[in-house]
């Protein structure tokens, strides 16, 4: 399966998350049954060229070689301050600062020029129905792309995405639809083929201490980069948010890759809210013949899109130990 990832990866940095570096782990170390052939970066979890930094380094101390492209620096529309202010405040308690004391940092790199839609759109439309996109950060570096390369949401195999939330206590938007709003809502409507984990899935995941171990005691240089990035980011979450490990929500996008079998699915129209100030950047997910109440709903956009349920969690660690053990 030829592969692009989009994503915002965090690795070695203090109070980011690592699961899009986890998810660029697994589709590395499954080769050759899904082709690698572009790492695209775009703002989110980490600012771009932090992003960037932290998706080179990863490939340098793995000894892999991908292209990686610098995407945009900000949203659509969404102002980027309230958001940056948030993803990259320093950790003030530091007892938890301490947990990266010796967590390799990234490397400092500089992109080129900001082309990441430029080369999803090229590398999809020049080989149709061939390439799949996972597209694990905020949706801005795909809106661009399907504005630049409209006939991209027909080339396209398929759009596997991380993002949303429909039924999650704590939640009414996650951090990828609510960064940029305008982007997901362009990309769900587009009328490409589209599967979506939204939280909902994602937070049936959890990887404790004791699962990393074991995942990553093959002695290869993909596995030792995993486990010391990874490490402190577990007990940060621990700590943070009071569960047994952390979720892994990107991994389980390139997981279903691999085995669909993992999840299980239905079919739903999706929509994200671009209004309001509780509700903007939350989605929606419905089906227009079951709705009990349907006046002032307008037509549907696009067409279904396939969202992940529910996920067998002790089979997806079982397969991202089993790939890592082959890296």
């Amino acid at each position: 399966m030829r592969l692009i990832i989009d994503c915002d990866p965090g690795n070695g940095v203090p109070g980011a998350n690592v699961d899009d570096g986890l998810a660029l782990a697994l589709a590395l170390a499954a080769r050759p049954r899904l082709a690698l052939e572009l790492i695209t970066i775009v703002a989110g979890n980490t600012p771009r060229d932090l992003g960037f930094a932290v998706a080179n380094t990863l490939l340098e101390q793995s000894g892999h070689a991908v292209p990686v492209i610098a995407g945009a620096a900000r949203a659509l529309c969404e102002r980027p301050e309230p958001w940056r202010a948030y993803l990259d405040r320093t950790i003030a308690d530091p007892a938890l600062a301490a947990l990266w004391r010796n967590t390799p940092a990234p490397q400092p790199a500089t992109p080129a020029r900001p082309e990441a839609a430029i080369a999803i759109g090229e590398l999809i439309c020049a080989n149709p129905g061939e390439i799949t996109l996972a597209a694990i950060g905020p949706l801005t570096n795909v809106a661009h792309a399907l504005q630049l390369y409209p006939q991209m949401a027909q080339a396209v195999k398929t759009i596997v995405i991380m993002g949303g939330v429909f039924a999650v206590e704590g939640y009414i938007k996650d951090t990828n639809f609510g960064l940029d709003p305008e982007a997901a809502q362009l990309v769900l409507n587009s009328g490409a083929n589209i599967t979506l984990a939204p939280l909902d899935v994602t937070t049936q995941t959890m990887l404790t201490q004791q699962d990393l171990t074991r995942l990553t005691q093959p002695d290869t240089p993909l596995c030792r980069y995993l486990r010391a990035t990874t490490q402190p980011w577990v007990d940060y979450s621990r700590h943070t948010r009071q569960l047994p490990g952390c979720w892994i929500h990107d991994a389980l996008v390139v997981a279903w890759l691999l085995e669909p079998d993992l999840v299980t699915t239905q079919d739903y129209f999706v929509d994200v809210a671009l209004e309001g100030g509780v509700t903007r950047g939350s989605s929606r997910r419905w089906r227009p013949d079951s709705l009990r109440l349907a006046l002032g709903m307008p037509e549907p956009q696009g067409k279904p899109i396939q969202v992940m349920e529910s996920v067998d969690n002790a089979h997806l660690l079982a397969l991202i130990a089993s790939q890592l053990a082959r890296a």
